[in-house]
């Protein structure tokens, strides 16, 4: 298959599956809420240099940083703007799990996610809709599907905020339950959420197989530039190299499900985004494990508390 071709795939996903598949990002955000407070944000706004750091490497620079990518590199337009789409998004949900094996900023990494999750809600039809209509190729493809910048947001909110808001609430005022489910509600919900997306593309791996060839090297690219944008920003603003290597993080693992909810959604399960989605959703666990043993056993940081003694001899 040429490249030319990917753009006319379209995948088969089934309306109960893509409702199972926005069932399961709420449950999975619902999961990442039990163990946030307002605590946490009230942590941000007393300090907010990283975090706030996190964010613009999130939604400003990694946008337009893809946007370039995708121009030198010259990609069919449905991959281009699976890359900008992908780039849009907050977050992954093992984001923090990467910056604990990496022995980074772990607070500050739940913090990040909290944070850009919520701002994801207008961030990301946002940087769909503007990075997307630059180039006439992909502005093509937002035409073609009628992108409605309020509908996206609408649908966002409701996959996103809805159920972190609600499990705050049970953090809030259940908080020995919210502790004793925090741990299996994100191993199960997880689990669910790869278990619907083998089944989904079960009767299109014919058509993955056939265009890997294409998007491992874009998706791979794409990747490290996540990570080089979030740590060069955190470096650039000043931050700490465990604060730097945990915006690092929080930019590099992105909530590809949300990304395919939003491709199935809004794109009709146009083949280019959906495969650099769901690929993109292997490779940065991949990546994120393997930067996570580099950082956290070859390059680890001292702890906290031998960086206060340093200081004090």
């Amino acid at each position: 298959m040429t490249s030319s071709t990917v753009d006319t795939i379209e995948l088969q996903f089934e309306a109960g599956s893509l409702i199972g598949l926005n069932v399961i990002l709420a449950l999975i955000m619902f999961g990442i809420a039990l163990s946030l407070s307002i605590g946490d944000f009230r942590r941000v706004a007393k300090t907010p240099k990283a975090p706030i750091i996190g964010l613009v490497a999130q939604f400003l620079l990694l946008p337009a940083a893809t946007w370039a990518l995708t121009r030198i590199m010259g990609l069919p337009p449905s991959i281009s703007l699976g890359m900008i789409l992908v780039a849009s998004c907050p977050g992954g949900n093992i984001s923090n799990f990467i910056a604990h094996l990496s022995k980074s900023n772990t607070a500050l990494s739940v913090s990040i996610t909290a944070v850009s999750t919520t701002a994801a809600v207008i961030m990301t039809p946002v940087n769909v809709s503007f990075w997307g209509s630059i180039s006439p190729d992909t502005r093509a493809i937002l035409t073609e599907f009628h992108l409605s910048p309020t509908a996206m947001l609408v649908n966002v909110g409701l996959v996103l905020v809805v159920p972190l808001v609600a499990g705050m609430v049970v953090a809030a005022y259940l908080p020995k339950l919210a502790a004793r489910a925090v741990g299996p509600f994100k191993i199960i919900s997880i689990g669910l959420f790869i278990l619907l997306i083998v089944v989904a593309f079960h009767s299109n791996f014919s058509a993955f197989l056939a265009v890997i060839g294409i998007i491992f090297i874009p998706v791979a690219l794409h990747n490290a530039l996540a990570w080089t944008v979030g740590y060069s920003a955190g470096k650039a603003a000043g931050l700490s190299k465990r604060d730097s290597r945990t915006v690092a993080i929080e930019v590099a693992i992105q909530n590809s499900g949300l990304g395919l909810v939003l491709i199935f959604g809004f794109f009709g399960g146009l083949g280019g985004m959906a495969i650099i989605a769901g690929w993109w959703g292997i490779w940065h666990i991949v990546a994120g494990l393997f930067m996570a043993g580099m950082w956290g056993r070859v390059f680890p940081l001292p702890r906290a508390k031998d960086l206060d003694e340093l200081t004090n001899t």
